[in-house]
């Protein structure tokens, strides 16, 4: 297992701040800043270990996998990442619980 290096791109945070409020709802929801603080290092540490065994997001496409997880913050996201070709882990997409994507055909 190699520990690879990881980026976390602008278009993941601007995901982040589209699927979660600024601020903590009033019944203890979590905000963009709850999950950035308490699920993003997790998030980042799996990439860093295990991206070779993640499965493929495009078919035709290895170097885009995906993670699906649940969270300390959210009950589940799902990750999409690059490899860059100076083999670091491009972390580009995230969505939330209802915020599936499409499937992609094999």
């Amino acid at each position: 297992m190699t520990d690879r290096p990881v980026r976390v791109l602008d278009s993941f945070y601007d995901n982040v701040f589209r699927g979660l409020p600024i601020e903590r709802g009033p019944n203890g929801e979590p905000s963009a800043d709850d999950f950035l603080d308490l699920d993003l290092p997790a998030i980042i540490d799996y990439f860093a270990a295990y991206y070779d065994t993640l499965p493929r997001y495009l078919a035709d496409h290895p170097h885009y996998r995906v993670l699906i997880g649940s969270g300390l913050t959210v009950h589940a996201y799902h990750v999409v990442c690059q490899l860059a070709p100076d083999g670091a882990v491009e972390l580009i997409q995230i969505g939330f619980d209802a915020d599936w994507p499409d499937p992609i055909d094999s």
